[in-house]
């Protein structure tokens, strides 16, 4: 069988009717968005049954506007025999930004799981050593949530004019 757009969701909706929540096709790229409790089950169905045996990346992406769904935590997968790719997306809160660890599928996933950790706080449940890889160990802050201003607004040394506003 031939991976396209429509099989691949095809054979998730008639595996995991529940689990899919949506899908869209961005730039030619499918994206499908999961149910977060069951990431595991889906993310093994894709590399058993259909072929997604490279994790290339994972990540996560902060949306502080999305109430209850603020954290979306992001899986590029490849078939290499196919070359096809596509996202598997599931949106966590930022109250509570915990899902099960993707180590037990691609050992791959342990330093990627850790970053996502060190800089968006994910707590991977599971994982076999979940600490910061990248940042100090003492830093209670996680960068990459959008909870601080860009610039220092009390600074006093900065003049708009000199950079061109």
């Amino acid at each position: 069988m031939a991976l396209t757009h429509d099989t691949v969701l095809e054979q998730l909706r008639s595996r995991f009717p529940e689990a899919i929540l949506h899908s869209e096709l961005s730039f030619d790229f499918l994206n499908v968005e999961i149910q977060p409790a069951q990431n595991l089950e889906v993310l093994r169905f894709l590399r058993d049954e259909l072929g997604f045996i490279y994790l290339t990346d994972l990540c996560a992406v902060h949306m502080p506007e999305q109430s209850g769904r603020e954290i979306g935590v992001v899986y590029h997968l490849h078939n290499l025999e196919e070359n096809y790719r596509f996202r598997v997306k599931a949106w966590l809160p930022e109250a509570e930004p915990v899902i099960a660890t993707a180590t037990t599928v691609w050992a791959g996933a342990n330093w990627m799981e850790r970053e996502t950790y060190d800089f968006f706080g994910v707590r991977f449940e599971g994982h076999p050593d979940l600490r910061r890889i990248l940042n100090v160990d003492h830093m209670e802050v996680f960068p990459l949530l959008k909870q601080f201003p860009l610039e220092d607004t009390t600074r006093e040394d900065k003049d708009d004019r000199f950079f061109g506003r």
